[in-house]
């Protein structure tokens, strides 16, 4: 073999041993991407949770709910205050009514952003 030849397979060779370790790095990029893009789906495809109103704070805008296990926030099952973004949502509410909801979590407040009164 010519000394061009030898040079050209070199060169060859280390493209495809790049292309080789690069692989996993991308495939890894790319993974993280649409993983990335599935946590920050936007909340209004996030699921409703079933709940029971226990207490309702209409001046402050506040609500307790008994709520099963909240898969968007990997919350378990458990009795908790919550806060509403509009104060009208307390309107067709009391003690006892049984409700779908959808929560979200905002500066450190956990906001009930669409409830609906089952039947």
């Amino acid at each position: 073999m010519n000394r061009k030849t030898v040079s050209q397979l070199s060169l060859f060779a280390a493209t495809l041993l790049s292309a080789s370790l690069l692989s996993p790095i991308a495939h890894a990029a790319e993974d993280h991407s649409a993983h990335h893009a599935k946590a920050s789906a936007p909340a209004a495809q996030a699921e409703m949770t079933d709940g029971e109103v226990r207490k309702i704070d209409r001046e402050a805008g506040k609500l307790t709910l008994k709520h099963a296990d909240i898969k968007s926030l990997d919350m378990p099952a458990m009795t908790m205050v919550f806060h509403v973004r509009d104060k009208a949502m307390l309107d067709k509410l009391q003690v006892g009514t049984r409700i779908q909801f959808q929560v979200v979590s905002e500066a450190g407040k956990f906001v009930v952003t669409e409830l609906k009164v089952k039947p």
